[in-house]
C-alpha cells in the first residue's frame, strides 16, 4: 500500500520506519514531526508533562535542559525542575550523551517517550537539541505559546524514534541588503530554522543597494553605503525613463555588537551563520563609499533600483588588501569555517574598458577578464586559508579557473556543482530552477505579490533531489547539501519573506533531513497541516497551501 492511499484510508499521520510505512495511527492520536524522522516506532500509551516533571541532565546537556524548560514554561506554566545530581525518578525527561550512539553521527539522536518518562539520548550536544525540537511536535501545538495557556493537557505519544540527518548542509540564505531586516526578525528567523532542523544561516550582507554590516577599518562603508535615497517601486524595468521611485531613504546596518548578538543566538540552537562579503561584483554600495574601489575614481551613489551594476572592484593588490582588512574584522566576528565571497554576476564591462584593468591581465600574466576574476579570488581564498576559513562562492568562481581550496555553491542550475563535484571540490546545491524562494508559488500571477518572476511551488520543492542522477558515485560525497534563497528586492519586510518562505522551508527542511525514499508528498501534506498550526501560533506569515 502507497504512504498516500494509507493516509487516506485512515485519514491520519503514518507510523514509519526507515522508508517503510509501519501502520497508520487512528485520528486523535496525530504524530507530526517535520522533517519527518527516520524511524518511528509507536507504543502504547502517553507522556503526560505536570508541574513536578522534572529535566534530568548530565554535565554536557545542562545548558540544553535550561533551553528546554524555557521552551516548555510560557505556555504551561510549569516552573520545571532541572537536576543533575541523583539519580533520575518520577515523571521526568531526561537528557544524556550517549557516546555509544555514535552510529547516529554528530546531529543524530535517540528519543524514547513512554509513560511517565522522555528520554533523549545523542552522541552530541547538536543531537540533544534536534531530540527536544521533535519533542516539541508531539506536545500540542499551543506549546509554542509565549503566554500560559489553560485547558489543555500537555501529553505526548508513547513512541521510539531513532533519527539523524541526510545531509550535513541544511541551509536557508536571506539577503537583508536589497531591503534591511530588523534584528528581532533575523532572530525570529533563526529560530524557525532551528526548529526545521536546519543548521545553515547564509547571511547575505552587502550588495549594490547596501552595505549592512559595520567596518570599523572603514566606517563609511555603513555611514555612506547602508544607506540609498530611495527604491525603486513595482517591477524592474531596463528604460530608466520609465522607473518609478518611492522618494524615501532607506538602509540600516547591524553593529558588531549585533553581529555578536545574532551569531551566540544561531550558535545556542545549533545553526552556523555564513557571512556573505561580496566581490568583485555586487559592490556598488561599497564603491559609493570609498570611490578609490572603484574603476572610473568618479564619485556614485548606493544603487536604487534592482538588476546588475557594471560597477566591480578595481583589481589593485590595494584593493584586495582593503577586502582583506574587510575579512580580518568578519572572521572576528564569525566563527564559521566557511566563509562567502560571493562572486557572482561580476560583470567586466569596466574592466574591459579600464586601462589599468587591462594592464593588470598583461602584468599577472593572464589570459582575460575572467582570469583576472579567478586572480581575485585566489588572493582571497589564500587569506582564508591561512587563517584557518575556507571560501565559498556561487559558480561564477569556475570560471577562468577555481581557487584551490574553494567551495562551490551552485545557483545557475546544477552545471555548475557538477563541474565542482568532478574536480574534487565541495558542493552546496543551491538551484534557481528549485530553491530560490523569491520566485512565484502560484501560475495566477495576480493574486500573489509581486515577484522577481519564476515558479517554484511547493510540490516542486519537496520533490527536489540534491543529487544529481548525472552525477558519478565517487563524486557524490563532495555534495555536502543544499539550501534555500530568499533574494529580498520585492520583500520589504520580515512578513513578506515568511509568506515568500513558508511552507517552502517546511519542505526544503524535509528533504535536506529525509532519506529520498522516505519523502512522500501526499504524506507530508497530512504532516504539514498541524505543522501550520504551529507556524500560525508562532506569528509565521505563512502562505495558505491551496489544493
Amino acid at each position: 500500500m502507497s504512504m498516500r492511499l494509507a493516509a487516506a484510508i485512515f485519514g491520519a499521520t503514518l507510523i514509519f520506519t526507515q522508508g517503510i510505512p509501519l501502520r497508520a495511527q487512528r485520528a486523535g492520536s496525530t504524530v507530526s514531526i517535520i522533517p519527518r524522522p527516520a524511524s518511528l516506532v509507536p507504543r502504547a500509551g502517553r507522556f503526560t508533562l505536570t508541574p513536578r516533571t522534572v529535566i534530568w541532565v548530565d554535565r554536557g546537556t545542562a545548558t540544553l535542559g535550561r533551553q528546554l524548560a524555557g521552551y516548555l514554561d510560557p505556555a504551561t506554566g510549569f516552573d520545571l525542575t532541572v537536576r543533575t545530581a541523583g539519580t533520575p525518578a518520577g515523571n521526568r525527561i531526561v537528557l544524556r550523551l550517549d557516546p555509544a550512539l555514535a552510529r547516529l553521527g554528530d546531529e543524530g539522536y535517540l528519543l524514547d517517550v513512554r509513560p511517565g518518562v522522555v528520554s533523549i539520548r545523542a552522541p552530541k550536544a547538536a543531537g540533544v537539541f534536534y531530540g527536544m525540537q521533535s519533542l516539541r511536535q508531539l506536545l500540542p501545538v499551543e506549546i509554542f505559546r509565549e503566554a500560559h495557556v489553560t485547558g489543555v493537557n500537555w501529553t505526548a505519544p508513547a513512541l521510539r524514534i531513532e533519527d539523524s540527518p541526510r545531509f550535513a548542509w541544511r541551509g536557508m540564505h536571506l539577503d537583508v541588503a536589497r531591503h534591511f531586516m530588523p534584528k528581532e526578525f533575523v532572530k525570529k528567523f533563526i529560530d524557525l530554522l532551528a526548529l526545521h532542523k536546519m543548521n545553515i544561516f547564509h547571511w547575505h550582507l552587502t550588495e549594490d543597494q547596501g552595505w549592512r554590516i559595520a567596518i570599523n577599518k572603514y566606517p563609511r562603508l555603513t555611514q555612506v553605503g547602508a544607506w540609498r535615497k530611495e527604491t525603486v517601486v513595482g517591477p524592474n524595468v531596463r528604460d530608466s525613463s520609465q522607473r518609478v521611485f518611492d522618494g524615501k531613504r532607506h538602509g540600516g546596518f547591524y553593529t558588531q555588537d549585533d553581529v555578536r548578538e545574532i551569531v551566540a543566538y544561531a550558535k545556542a540552537r545549533f545553526v552556523n551563520v555564513v557571512p556573505e562579503i561580496e566581490m568583485p561584483g555586487h559592490a556598488q554600495a561599497a564603491i559609493s563609499a570609498y570611490p578609490e574601489l572603484g574603476n572610473t575614481g568618479t564619485q556614485i551613489g548606493v544603487r536604487t533600483f534592482w538588476g546588475v551594476s557594471e560597477h566591480i572592484l578595481n583589481p589593485e593588490n590595494k584593493t584586495v588588501a582593503f577586502m582583506q582588512g574587510v575579512l580580518g574584522e568578519v572572521l572576528t566576528l564569525f566563527p564559521s569555517r566557511f566563509i562567502h565571497i560571493g562572486g557572482d554576476e561580476a560583470v567586466k564591462t569596466q574592466w574591459k574598458s579600464s586601462p589599468r584593468a587591462q594592464e593588470r591581465i598583461r602584468e599577472l600574466g593572464l589570459k582575460d577578464e575572467h582570469e583576472l576574476q579567478s586572480w581575485f579570488i585566489r588572493q582571497i581564498d589564500t587569506y582564508l586559508t591561512q587563517q584557518g576559513r575556507r571560501l565559498i562562492g556561487w559558480d561564477e568562481i569556475l570560471e577562468g579557473g577555481l581557487a584551490p581550496n574553494a567551495t562551490v555553491m551552485s545557483w545557475r542550475g546544477i552545471e555548475g556543482g557538477l563541474a565542482a563535484a568532478r574536480a574534487g571540490h565541495d558542493v552546496v546545491m543551491a538551484p534557481n530552477t528549485a530553491v530560490y524562494f523569491d520566485y512565484y508559488q502560484s501560475l495566477d500571477k495576480a493574486t500573489e505579490p509581486l515577484a522577481i518572476g519564476g515558479f517554484i511551488p511547493l510540490d516542486s520543492v519537496y520533490a527536489y533531489e540534491p543529487v544529481p542522477a548525472e552525477l558519478e558515485p565517487q563524486f557524490v560525497k563532495h555534495i555536502l547539501g543544499a539550501q534555500g534563497q530568499l533574494w529580498t528586492e520585492y520583500m520589504p519586510n520580515g512578513k513578506h519573506v515568511e509568506y515568500m518562505a513558508f511552507p517552502r522551508v517546511s519542505a526544503l527542511a524535509e528533504v535536506l533531513w529525509t532519506a529520498k525514499n522516505a519523502r512522500d508528498f501526499g504524506e507530508f501534506r497530512a504532516r504539514l497541516e498541524t505543522h501550520l498550526r504551529r507556524l500560525d501560533v508562532l506569528d509565521v506569515n505563512y502562505r495558505p497551501v491551496r489544493p
